[in-house]
């Protein structure tokens, strides 16, 4: 799956919560959608939370 087909699939669902579920719902799908990404990206190794952390500052 491309990046653009993801940003479509994205857009598509938080479009169906907005006009479902009304804007409550919208924010709920997307903040889930983002800590989604975050531990995605986390375990795909592409994001470093070391910096976060406070480890790596020796």
């Amino acid at each position: 799956m491309t990046t653009t087909q993801l940003g479509l699939l994205t857009g598509l669902l938080l479009g169906i919560a907005a006009a479902f579920g009304g804007f409550g719902a919208f924010l709920l799908v997307l903040v889930l959608g983002a800590i989604g990404l975050l531990i995605g990206r986390y375990l795909d190794g592409k994001l470093d939370l070391s910096q976060f952390t406070g480890r790596d500052r020796f």
